[in-house]
């Protein structure tokens, strides 16, 4: 299969650079994943589409400020990305430029002294290493002097940090945000809760999959890179006795999907733990935990749209992709979303 196969013609101004004023303001279109069939209704619709005795799965990551803006001790201006903690001190990253961050370079944050950085090492894809030094607590150093680290398709200002996180988000640890729940709000939650939807909670800290494109034309020669999750014995138990009383089990974003496959054993019910996940689901892959999914519109050729088309067959996709194009929905992070049932 080809990551061409993925490919959808999107116009620019389709994009949405920033969230709407109001969360549950946006659109949604719901796609049957058997049909192919298309409904346009608005995001709080969902009510409807749920059903007493059906599990919703957040991912409650919490997105830090990982983006840095340092000087080399050679005076140029480098730009760092968090993605993933090797330690209590070291940090996988993305630098840009990347050859002015060789091993042995030092980098200097904020007034130079608050944050110092050495890179320690390489890794994969080009990423290094770097081990910072600095003084009291380094989330409340971080605070300081981060940025939130928007997609590179987002051109504007966010004016509110908090719009690039779920109002349920909860533990600290990823370089971007799983974009899905943004469209929740606590009383659309509560809401569901009193109509019976059962709510999960999953973390998957999201990494660097999410900003690495496909560059092999062969999806199979694809690698994806691996994401810390933790399931808690409550959600799995919530989780499987969902699954026993012949209920659905809806995951709000790709994140919660892939942390839930990882874990699912061949009967659909999953296990309590924290660990590294790097599945990649392409069409061909038979799901076993989930049985719909809560997601925003992608990205063309991306990991993203691959996975959305193993659930609903990549012609349903790729035809329900084109009428939001024609009906103007606004894509990616701050975008529209889509119910596949």
């Amino acid at each position: 299969m080809k990551t061409s196969d993925f490919y959808f013609d999107l116009p620019e101004e389709l994009i949405a650079q920033v969230p709407l004023k109001e969360r549950d303001k946006s659109r949604l279109m719901v796609l049957d994943k058997e049909t192919g069939k298309v409904s346009h209704n608005s995001f709080r619709d969902v009510l409807g589409f749920l059903k007493a005795g059906d599990c919703l799965v957040l991912n409650d990551t919490r997105v830090i400020p990982a983006r840095l803006f340092g000087v080399k001790d050679t005076g140029a201006n480098v730009e760092f990305l968090l993605l993933k903690r090797i330690d209590k001190n070291k940090w996988q990253t993305l630098v840009k430029p990347g050859k002015r961050a060789k091993i042995g370079s030092k980098f200097f944050f904020g007034n130079g002294k608050e944050l110092t950085g050495e890179i320690v090492d390489l890794a994969e894809e080009g990423t290094r290493i770097i081990e910072f030094t600095y003084e009291g607590i380094f989330e409340e150093v971080l605070d300081r002097l981060g940025n939130m680290p928007l997609p590179p398709y987002i051109t504007r200002k966010l004016e509110d940090k908090e719009r690039y996180q779920t109002v349920y988000s909860k533990h600290r640890g990823s370089a971007a945000a799983p974009t899905a729940g943004l469209h929740f709000t606590e009383d659309l939650l509560k809401e569901l809760k009193n109509r019976g939807v059962k709510i999960a909670y999953i973390t998957l800290h999201v990494g660097l999959g999410t900003f690495r494109p496909v560059k092999a034309e062969n999806i199979l020669e694809h690698k994806m890179h691996s994401e810390f999750y933790m399931v808690s014995k409550e959600t799995a138990d919530l989780i499987n006795g969902t699954k026993a009383d012949g209920r659905r089990i809806i995951s709000v974003g790709t994140t919660a999907t892939r942390t839930l496959e990882t874990l699912g054993d061949s009967d659909g019910r999953i296990r309590e733990g924290n660990g590294w996940t790097d599945i990649f689901i392409y069409p061909g892959y038979r799901f076993k935990v989930i049985d719909g999914l809560l997601t925003n519109f992608h990205l063309p050729e991306s990991t993203l749209i691959m996975l959305v088309s193993a659930l609903a067959g990549r012609e349903n996709v790729l035809r329900a992709y084109n009428e939001a194009v024609k009906e103007r929905y606004r894509f990616f992070s701050f975008g529209d979303a889509m119910l596949i049932i």
